[in-house]
């Protein structure tokens, strides 16, 4: 890399990790706190959890296609203002439904795609695969460290301090931005806005993945605080050795994946990481258990997510034509955004009378549908070769 590129990635890269830090340090810890306050219901739980990922989704092509004419940093210092005033809202509520408006408000500041293409701006194509690369690891720091200090900062201050860091954080985000090269940021006008070129099979495929990815997620972070809490007994400050744990652990399954998986990717590697969600999903949903099963069945779990969660944007910065990179990588965040949205839902609804099982045994199913989408493509694509 050239030195103007390692500082450019180097600060995009942070930026990225200090607001998703902001998010993923309530993921832990938000279901129970929402669960005490005035009207909460499980099915208004899950749609606090996940609400963030409704605006984020509807929001992501429209910032991107934005960033394009009147430049990547107005459009980035602007999302990240409404994440900020979004914390602060969510902070100073009361009632369920503050909550959840501060957390729509959050996910307004959808600026993810937008931070890509400004990396993809800030990089030439032959270190493009490797910046990513940096993107990727700074946000999976992000949620390692969230998972370590977001309930150790609650039990400290009370979830309200984590929306107050979340603002913080968002705002030296902003001032991060003068740390780039002048230069960046400055585009072309576009002429046209060309989403249907980004809408190919392929493309649509990867598409659906990360929405079913993101929906697991968000849905086991609905009902996983409660089954540590409640039906083992650990206090909330203690869930992150569990998170942590569980983290380190699934390194033995996620290294060996990535070592295996090629620059375009084997189709067994994605074969084996949704097994490897749906094997931890049933684990969580088996009744009774301990500690020490709940931890290796989140180990499972997060090896196949840790993996997919590279591999997807990886493969899909590969399809994508390089013109039309800034609008698949929209969409792609708008359905991830979606499934965190969905998966909130999900988890709310069936966790209405208290049963978590049912919302594990509905992510294992989704894997299932996942590992069937696989099949059919594989199926499909020797029919055409053999054609």
């Amino acid at each position: 890399m050239l030195p103007a590129e390692r500082r450019a990635i180097g600060v995009i890269a942070a930026i990225a990790m200090f607001r998703m830090f902001g998010l993923f340090a309530l993921l832990p810890v938000l279901a129970v706190y929402a669960a005490q306050l005035d009207g909460a219901t499980p099915l208004l739980i899950g749609l606090a959890v996940g609400g963030y990922g409704l605006t984020q989704a509807l929001l992501q092509v429209p910032f991107g296609a934005c960033s394009d004419r009147v430049g990547r940093i107005p459009v980035i210092v602007f999302g990240l203002l409404l994440f900020a005033a979004g914390s602060v809202l969510a902070a100073e509520s009361t009632a369920i439904w503050g909550v959840i408006a501060g957390r729509l408000l959050q996910g307004a500041g959808a600026v993810s795609a937008t931070l890509t293409a400004l990396l993809a701006d800030a990089s030439r194509e032959q270190i493009r695969t490797r910046s990513m690369a940096v993107l990727g690891i700074s946000i999976g720091s992000s949620f390692l460290l969230a998972l370590i200090f977001g309930p150790v900062i609650a039990a400290a201050g009370g979830v309200r301090s984590l929306f107050w860091m979340a603002a913080a954080l968002a705002l030296l985000a902003g001032l991060m931005l003068f740390l780039l090269p002048r230069k960046l940021g400055r585009t072309r006008r576009s002429v046209r806005l060309p989403l249907t070129a980004a809408m190919r099979g392929p493309l649509l495929q990867l598409d659906l993945f990360v929405f079913l990815l993101h929906t697991m997620l968000t849905a086991t972070f609905v009902a996983l605080p409660f089954v540590l809490s409640e039906r083992l007994g650990i206090e909330l400050a203690s869930h992150w050795y569990i998170y942590v744990g569980a983290l380190l652990l699934s390194l033995v399954g996620t290294v060996p994946l990535i070592i295996s998986d090629e620059r375009r990717g084997k189709r067994g590697t994605l074969l084996i990481a949704v097994t490897l969600l749906m094997a931890g999903q049933l684990s969580l949903f088996l009744p009774g258990g301990n500690q020490w099963l709940v931890l290796l069945a989140l180990a499972v779990f997060f090896a196949g997510f840790n993996f997919l969660e590279a591999a997807l944007p990886a493969r899909l910065s590969i399809l994508a034509d390089g013109e039309l990179r800034g609008a698949s990588l929209g969409l792609f965040s708008s359905c991830q955004f979606s499934g965190a949205f969905a998966g909130g839902l999900l988890g709310g609804l069936l966790l209405t009378d208290g049963d978590a099982g049912r919302v594990f045994l509905a992510c294992a199913l989704l894997a299932g549908l996942w590992l069937l989408v696989l099949g059919l493509s594989a199926q499909r694509t020797k029919a055409l070769e053999t054609t």
